[in-house]
């Protein structure tokens, strides 16, 4: 049995050799609790502040701003129920966008049940919502708003620092979901404007269980998981170190590479939406021509379904019809929906993502077994 070519990055990554080299003796050698005052908690807990520092300097916060968790559901989910938490009961009213991941979209209709005003603005046809779209939304009881920085599915950017030149003068604070954007492209806390931002480990080169929540100084956050004050208080639990070094190591992975990395990943992205275009008429690009993720393909297949290309493909091709949190459903994403797509060209729509570990005599094989492929199911 030999593996088929991975390309389905933005489901998650590999874990990074130089990843799990530094998280390696955190699983046995140095299993100290870093609450405790003796040696081997001092080097547990020195070993996550090193780790709070790594990944504060990836996206240009300070160290003190960091809060592990266990996933970036969690620290969505920390981001909107701690702020309305946080939040005077004058101001209940939350914008987000059509096309959030679930891990935004479900805790804010969980503050819907609690009595909030969720508005959803809309998207283009390329997955893009307007900065005069959220600034229509704003009202004077706005306490949040939430948009994620990099689509999951189709790689569409958001206009981010746009948002927040709208939302910062009113008080509003602005969080964005960067889970798919962190370790793939320059993303800078400061340069956006945000006041809470999502990171995903597993998403570059991290094991899975370990995520973070950026929130400026001074921003009121209010935990929702009660008990000790690890994380500032604001996250209980004793701190998973292994995987915190190894997200400290994957942002230090990062920051070496970047911004060649997202060259390298933009170069891959092309050669294989060139090669799939000569070879498949017809084929539509799902998405933002170019302001969008450098690792992303997503497109729509001519007069197939997805689920039957990738299941043709299966043995060369590892790849997903869209986001890896509902794809075994075969109704049409609703990200694709948000964006207009009619349902016959959703229904071939296939989400092609490359990474670290893709090469590109990987990416030409791909192509060319999608082709194949393609032609064959067409001529049935």
């Amino acid at each position: 049995m030999h593996n088929p070519i991975y390309l389905d990055h933005n489901a998650t990554t590999p874990v990074a050799p130089e990843v799990f080299a530094a998280m390696a003796p955190w699983l046995q050698q140095h299993f100290g609790n870093p609450s405790s005052s003796h040696v081997y908690g001092r080097r547990s807990a020195q070993a996550v502040d090193q780790a709070r520092a790594q990944v504060a300097a990836l996206i240009g916060a300070q160290a003190q701003e960091i809060v592990f968790t266990g996933c970036a559901t969690e620290a969505n989910n920390l981001a909107l129920l701690g702020t309305a938490l946080a939040t005077p009961g004058t101001r209940r009213h939350l914008v987000i966008s059509s096309v959030e991941h679930p891990a935004v979209a479900a805790p804010a209709a969980a503050l819907r049940e609690q009595g909030w005003e969720v508005t959803t603005a809309e998207v283009d046809r390329h997955g893009r919502v307007s900065a005069e779209a959220i600034g229509q939304s704003l009202r004077d009881d706005t306490a949040l708003v939430s948009v994620m920085h990099a689509n999951n599915e189709v790689g569409t950017l958001q206009p981010i620092a746009e948002i927040a030149a709208l939302t910062r003068p009113r008080g509003i604070r602005l969080h964005t979901d960067a889970a798919q954007s962190v370790g793939k492209l320059p993303v800078n806390v400061q340069a956006l404007g945000v006041d809470l931002l999502t990171i995903a480990g597993h998403k570059f080169g991290a094991p899975k269980g370990i995520g973070a929540l950026y929130v400026r100084a001074g921003v009121p956050v209010r935990p929702i998981l009660h008990g000790a004050s690890q994380e500032h208080g604001l996250r209980p639990g004793t701190e998973n170190v292994p995987l915190i070094v190894a997200l400290g190591a994957a942002a230090a992975l990062a920051s070496l590479e970047l911004p060649g990395f997202t060259g390298r990943l933009h170069a891959l992205r092309d050669r294989l939406h060139e090669r799939l275009a000569a070879g498949v008429s017809g084929l539509q690009l799902n998405g933002h021509p170019d302001q969008r993720l450098p690792n992303t393909l997503h497109v729509s297949f001519p007069g197939i379904t997805g689920r039957t290309l990738l299941a043709q493909v299966a043995d060369v091709v590892a790849a997903s019809l869209g986001s890896a949190c509902h794809s075994e459903h075969d109704q049409v994403s609703g990200v694709l929906a948000a964006m207009g797509i009619a349902p016959s060209r959703a229904s071939g729509a296939v989400r092609l993502s490359v990474g670290r570990t893709t090469r590109a005599d990987e990416v030409d094989r791909a192509a060319d077994a999608l082709v194949s492929a393609w032609a064959k199911l067409q001529a049935l």
